[in-house]
């Protein structure tokens, strides 16, 4: 028998909206004032109450937060930036944005993410950032080499785009680093429909990010307002957050917690039910520390496994295609055998806050079908 699953249970992922978001963007269409407003600035503050840290910066996307944090670090030509391979490609974008040299390094095959060794092995007199990615939603403790990276000024920019509410520690991502970049995305635990937020170290960063997302202008849009000319005092591009887009955000900041425990429910029904499949092995997200993003697992014949499964309907993808054996990229290939086995195996099933377990369940049945045929018929051949 095959199995079939409910009617978008088997979507990869899905948006989850908890049903104020739509009041929320109405009053704000209402005032007439769409852009940079004071929405986002109290979005801004409410982010950083939440995360506790002293500020936060709303950008137009996950990217722009990248981007922009490497320009905050001085990170330019001629330096280098250590980055794993596995990650969605605007990491690498970002680097090469501020015309920085990406340096791939290998992640540990049980979680995805780098680790410290692996980044520090890779450090060099060029290095002026290292950017590791909290894979998944988990958490990197870079507490061991942060010192080290400080005295040789090389900043610690994290990529937590799947990690918004995860903790290191006692204390949530974003307290934690020098700089910290999130996303908020369609897909991701807290969304605002499409935006990103910086924390910075500081005041002066701050200030930067802030100039820098305005196309280089100091002045607020209330102060302009009031006068008749406005400063350019460096580069900047048009990265505001929009106030439609952070009054999503403020509509989902309340709902986050019970959001993330739903998140943390349905990867441990991933967990107990994918225990009795051989040969499949679930990349660890830590949950009782993370807010899982993803849920993946390592198998043999991927490939053919994932053709298995869209054929029953079910969304499985890939995150993601090893960033060092892009085309756009590979004048910086290096040899990361543990990524590039991971690459092969890698299958990311449904995730989202739709599903229930009894979803869970069929899908991991459908997952223990697929592989039973892709198996069979490997044997039938060899």
């Amino acid at each position: 028998m095959t199995i079939t699953v409910r009617p978008g249970a088997g979507r990869n992922a899905s948006p989850y909206l908890f049903g104020e978001e739509a009041a929320a963007v109405a009053e704000v269409l209402q005032s007439g004032q769409y852009g940079h407003t004071d929405v986002t600035e109290e979005f801004e503050r409410r982010v950083a109450e939440f995360l506790g840290v002293r500020d936060a910066v709303a950008v137009m996307s996950g990217t722009a937060a990248l981007h922009t944090a490497l320009l905050a670090a001085e990170v330019g030509p001629g330096h280098e930036v250590v980055v794993p391979s596995m990650t969605f490609c605007a990491t690498v974008q970002a680097i090469l944005a501020v015309g920085a040299t990406p340096v791939f390094v290998d992640v540990d095959p049980a979680t995805l993410c780098v680790t410290d060794q692996l980044v520090m092995d890779a450090v060099t007199d060029r290095t002026r950032a290292v950017m590791p990615v909290l894979f998944g939603g988990r958490a990197i403790d870079f507490s061991r080499c942060r010192k080290e990276l400080a005295a040789r000024n090389i900043t610690i920019i994290e990529d937590a785009a799947h990690a918004f509410g995860s903790r290191n520690g006692a204390r949530r991502v974003g307290a934690t680093g020098d700089l910290t970049c999130f996303s908020f995305g369609p897909i991701k635990n807290l969304t605002c429909g499409q935006g990103g937020l910086v924390i910075p170290r500081g005041h002066v960063e701050a200030a930067t990010i802030r100039r820098i997302r305005l196309l280089g202008v100091v002045q607020s849009q209330a102060e302009r307002a009031s006068t008749t000319s406005y400063q350019v005092e460096g580069f900047g591009l048009r990265y505001q957050m929009s106030g439609i887009n952070a009054a999503i955000g403020l509509a989902q900041l309340p709902h986050f917690e019970k959001a993330a425990n739903t998140r943390r429910i349905l990867w441990r029904a991933y967990q107990r039910a994918l225990a009795g499949l051989d040969g499949v092995r679930l990349v660890d997200v830590d949950p009782d520390r993370s807010v899982p993003h993803l849920c993946q697992v390592l198998i043999p014949h991927r490939d053919k496994v994932h053709a298995q499964m869209k054929a029953r309907g079910i969304g499985v993808g890939v995150h993601y295609p090893p960033n060092h054996l892009q085309p756009a990229f590979s004048q910086w290939r290096r040899d990361l055998p543990a990524t590039e086995q991971v690459g092969r195996q890698v299958l990311t099933l449904p995730f989202h806050q739709h599903l229930t377990e009894a979803d869970i369940d069929q899908i991991v049945t459908a997952l223990g079908q697929a592989l039973k045929t892709v198996g069979a018929a490997s044997c039938t051949r060899s």
